[in-house]
């Protein structure tokens, strides 16, 4: 093989673009000087002129990184397409990548699990859409069945089946991919919210374009190891290696954070709760136009328009027949009408009781003209998109009889309100 030749300064240019094109081509695991110089096609000790060791050529290829994507960042922002925070956020994945040796807490979504994956593959092949997901799905199967059906009048009900599948993203220093954005490996590297993982890839960045490594220090409330342990025969426990402590600490910071991370969630959601509850007391009686965002076994809960409030239609206010849970199909239907819930299904409710302390709000139905609960039936009745526009048209008529001087919001509540099945009633 023929040598190239280059001045003092072009000579480590070429070997930043050849580690960058290693990299690309055999990945981080490939990336060492000896690689680097047959890249570039020099003598196997050329590198060790510019960089005295591996990691000072990782530390070179992440500034690198770093000024590339400074310069399309910059590029997009004058263009004004898109959000260049977002578009630095998600790039800045491949930079820790580069650094695959150092420990650092990655951003890990995991595929459906076996139950959620057989649940969604029953679901599939019961709706007859000819899709479905393999026993080891990818990304861009779930890809291919959310474009294949978005143009349906249930895509909201697929769409929100697919993204149930999957499971819950948490941080972890055992990089396993992000399945949602089919990424190899993933970081919250700058959230608009200044998450603590963030800071801790912040360090590690740090600390590797300063040619050093970042080294987690002890939690506070970390116990230190018994240093004479004692086993069976009076022997001394051998000591626990550097490396292994580290990762203990850098595992127990991404379930610390993953934990923190659900305990802020729940207590935002527990707040949200009680203000859409105590915004809705004021509002007991009054009728709204809604869509089903869940159906249980036990009722259906229903988002209202505009004000985004989900409350709960409880199965005995259904109607006074039984309805059947399809768990594969998550539907309920009537035994004898053939009244289809599902989600994404157009109803209008009346809110009927609000229970502040426990955060509930509960629905009933409201009856049209005929004394059926005013909402889209099932296959019998056509599709999704007349269901609405006769709920529209039923809307209308409501208000301009109310213009005319009709009956009062109260009375006509009254008067529109569905028969109360027994409180034995419960679908099969």
């Amino acid at each position: 093989m023929r040598r190239a030749t280059y001045h003092h300064g072009d000579l480590r240019e070429a070997l930043v673009e050849a580690a960058l094109a290693v990299v690309r081509e055999r990945g981080v695991a490939a990336l060492t000087l000896r690689a680097v110089a047959r890249r570039a096609g020099v003598s196997h000790m050329a590198p060790y002129h510019h960089f005295a060791d591996r990691q000072a050529l990782v530390a070179a290829l992440v500034q690198r990184g770093f000024e590339r994507l400074l310069a399309a960042v910059r590029a997009r922002a004058r263009r004004a397409a898109g959000d260049p925070l977002r578009q630095f956020q998600e790039s800045a994945f491949g930079y820790v990548l580069f650094a695959v040796r150092h420990p650092a807490l990655y951003r890990v979504h995991e595929g459906p699990t076996p139950e959620r994956k057989v649940l969604l593959q029953n679901y599939l092949k019961a709706l007859g859409l000819g899709l479905s997901i393999s026993d080891d799905p990818q990304p861009a199967e779930y890809q291919s069945i959310a474009t294949a059906t978005r143009d349906r009048p249930d895509a909201q009900q697929i769409h929100t089946m697919l993204l149930r599948s999957m499971q819950q993203a948490i941080y972890t220093p055992t990089n396993s991919g992000h399945f949602g954005l089919a990424y190899v490996a993933y970081t919250h590297f700058t959230s608009p919210i200044r998450r603590y993982p963030d800071l801790l890839v912040h360090r590690v960045i740090k600390a590797l374009l300063q040619g050093r490594r970042y080294h987690l220090a002890p939690a506070t409330t970390e116990a230190p190891p018994p240093a004479t342990a004692a086993r069976k025969g009076g022997k001394a426990a051998p000591k626990a290696s550097p490396s292994l402590l580290e990762a203990d600490r850098w595992a127990g910071a991404g379930a610390h954070c993953s934990a923190n991370e659900r305990r802020a969630d729940e207590a935002s959601r527990d707040v949200e709760a009680w203000l859409k509850c105590r915004f809705m007391r004021d509002h007991l009686g009054e009728e709204y136009s809604g869509t089903v965002s869940a159906v249980t076994s036990f009722g259906i809960f229903v988002t209202l328009d505009e004000l985004y409030v989900e409350g709960l239609v409880h199965i005995t206010e259904l109607g006074s027949e039984y309805f059947r849970y399809d768990e594969a199909r998550a539907e309920l239907r009537g035994e004898h009408s053939g009244l289809r819930y599902t989600m994404g299904s157009r109803v209008r409710v009346q809110v009927s009781r609000v229970d502040l302390d426990g955060r509930k709000i509960d629905f009933r139905m409201v009856a049209d003209g005929t004394g059926e609960p005013a909402l889209a039936r099932g296959r019998k009745s056509g599709s999704a998109v007349q269901a609405l526009q006769e709920l529209k048209g039923m809307d209308r008529k409501v208000k301009a009889a109310r213009a005319k001087g009709g009956p009062g919001r109260g009375a006509a509540t009254k008067s529109t309100r569905p028969p109360k099945a027994g409180r034995g009633r419960r679908s099969r």
